[in-house]
């Protein structure tokens, strides 16, 4: 027997992968139609009744926001899968798109719709650029230029400039900072899951 690497899975690994995949495809089928049940009937009885309170409305428009977001997601996810079951198919499934090696069989298991290995993730991480480079033509709209200080983002124009938020949990309150801190950490961590 010789040292080569493996090229691809057995068609007993794929078998197993693919009935992995299948029932979780089935599940996320489940849960989509769910949320699209829950979307319609918010639609159709949550909205635009006479008499109602400006606050429940306001409540049912952000549900409603989340179901929406949900089902986007789910399709998503179910589209992942699909598309996992393809590349069963074609005999191509658990080869990272990146280094052109195997796949981990535990991150399969894990992520089964995953299209990269730990290392291919992690070095397309790295080769992205993560801010426009001082020499590109690319000009923030909601900079504007400024003598003395460089460019200052349009919120310090507009209410001055604000201190930094205490370190003590205890005076701590979020500013835009902290919340577009989350909001990146969240997009990331959306990112990590594909």
């Amino acid at each position: 027997m010789s040292n080569d690497p493996q090229l691809r899975y057995s068609d007993a690994e794929l078998q197993e992968f693919k009935e992995l995949i299948e029932s979780k495809l089935a599940k996320a089928m489940e849960e989509s139609e769910f949320t699209d049940r829950q979307i319609q009937e918010l639609n159709e009885y949550g909205f635009n009744q006479q008499g109602g309170d400006m606050y429940d409305d306001s409540s049912s428009h952000a549900d409603l926001e989340m179901l929406q977001r949900m089902s986007q997601r789910q399709k998503r996810h179910i589209q992942d899968l699909s598309n996992a079951l393809l590349r069963i198919q074609n005999k191509t499934y658990g080869i990272c798109t990146v280094t052109g090696k195997l796949i981990d069989k535990q991150r399969l298991r894990l992520v089964p719709h995953a299209t990269k290995s730990v290392d291919g993730k992690n070095m397309v991480k790295t080769e992205r650029p993560e801010v426009p480079a001082e020499s590109s033509t690319y000009r923030d709209p909601f900079l504007q230029s400024d003598d003395e200080n460089g460019a200052k983002p349009v919120s310090e124009r507009v209410r001055g400039a604000q201190p930094k938020a205490p370190r003590n949990a205890d005076d701590w309150e979020p500013d835009n900072d902290a919340i577009d801190d989350a909001a990146y950490n969240l997009r990331k961590l959306e990112e990590d899951e594909d």
